[in-house]
């Protein structure tokens, strides 16, 4: 049953940090880290495309790129919470709305000004920008809000999760870059590889997102993957979905003649799928916190692969 808070609202005039720490839990900090390393990794990708560093001249486009995309996530999240607030008393107590630390009002006034924020500056930075975060914002919608809200079923809900930040952010973001560089619009293979690790890897994410939620998504008829097929069999699969992507790189690393450094991207693979493999071995599926932290580490192994690919990239 869903759960009445008693807590009261935070006032920015009267709390700040609380006020601001509250904000932070309702960004949704890993969503937050994954946008950040997901346009830096482009920048950087898009600097190796035309032999370039980093300087003062051309980190005014990461700049440009990074704020709309960081208050397009905030919208996107926000407007999840906003609609989902009985939900979250049951699988996500501590989320500000939930807890009572923002109202509604609050929340809708944070959402609206974020998404605003994202149209107006995505733009001033040029239509790839713009397109790719508009977009993003339409699909985030559609995932969230009623009538159409698509999370009620689970094919939709995971393809907007991998459309959005495998194939929209992947390509929209770097053909930014790359026409602010060059004034020329183009892919190269190599953010070609890293958008199809994103969209499988993504799968992942999207189908286990949804393991620690069984109790609340079930009171509120949510139909997940979990409900269909169970917690065991989701857990079998996205470890599967990870592990495929990890062979991948590392054949790719074997067999391309690409600019990339084979000896790390081989390396860093291994042992990054030995990592997973000995991690997934820990996870009691009977335990909420066991399975939560393990939802934790996949997004983790999703911010090394925007490390990692782009290092494999550069040198």
């Amino acid at each position: 049953m869903s759960q009445t808070s008693i807590n009261s609202p935070r006032i920015f005039w009267k709390t700040p940090l609380a006020w601001l720490s509250s904000l932070w839990e309702f960004s949704r900090p890993h969503t937050i880290v994954g946008t950040s390393l997901s346009v830096l990794a482009l920048y950087l990708i898009a600097l190796a495309t035309v032999d370039s560093t980093v300087n003062l001249e051309n980190i005014q486009y990461l700049l440009i790129a990074l704020f709309p995309c960081l208050c397009g996530n905030v919208y996107i999240v926000g407007l999840n919470q906003l609609e989902d607030q009985e939900i979250d008393k049951i699988n996500k107590p501590y989320l500000p709305l939930a807890s009572g630390y923002f109202s509604q009002i609050q929340g809708r006034y944070i959402v609206s000004i974020t998404g605003l924020l994202a149209i107006i500056t995505s733009w001033l930075g040029g239509s790839w920008l713009g397109i790719t975060v508009v977009l993003s914002l339409l699909i985030g919608t559609a995932y969230s809000v009623p009538p159409i809200r698509l999370k009620r079923f689970p094919l939709l809900a995971a393809f907007c999760i991998f459309t959005v930040r495998g194939v929209v952010v992947n390509l929209g973001v770097f053909l930014y870059f790359i026409h602010s560089f060059t004034s020329t619009s183009f892919l190269v293979p190599e953010v070609l590889i890293l958008t199809a690790f994103v969209v499988i890897f993504t799968v992942a994410i999207a189908i286990f997102k949804d393991v620690p939620d069984l109790e609340g998504d079930q009171e509120y008829n949510i139909t997940t993957f979990t409900i269909l097929i169970g917690k065991k069999a989701i857990f079998k699969i996205s470890c599967g979905v990870i592990i495929f992507c990890y062979l991948g790189m590392i054949i790719i690393g074997l067999l391309s003649s690409f600019n990339i450094n084979q000896p790390l991207l081989i390396g860093s693979h291994v042992a990054l799928l030995t990592l997973l493999l000995w991690r997934s071995q820990r996870v009691d599926l009977e335990d909420k916190n066991s399975i939560a932290q393990f939802y934790q580490f996949i997004w983790r192994l999703f911010f090394l692969e925007y490390l990692l690919f782009p290092l494999a990239c550069l040198v």
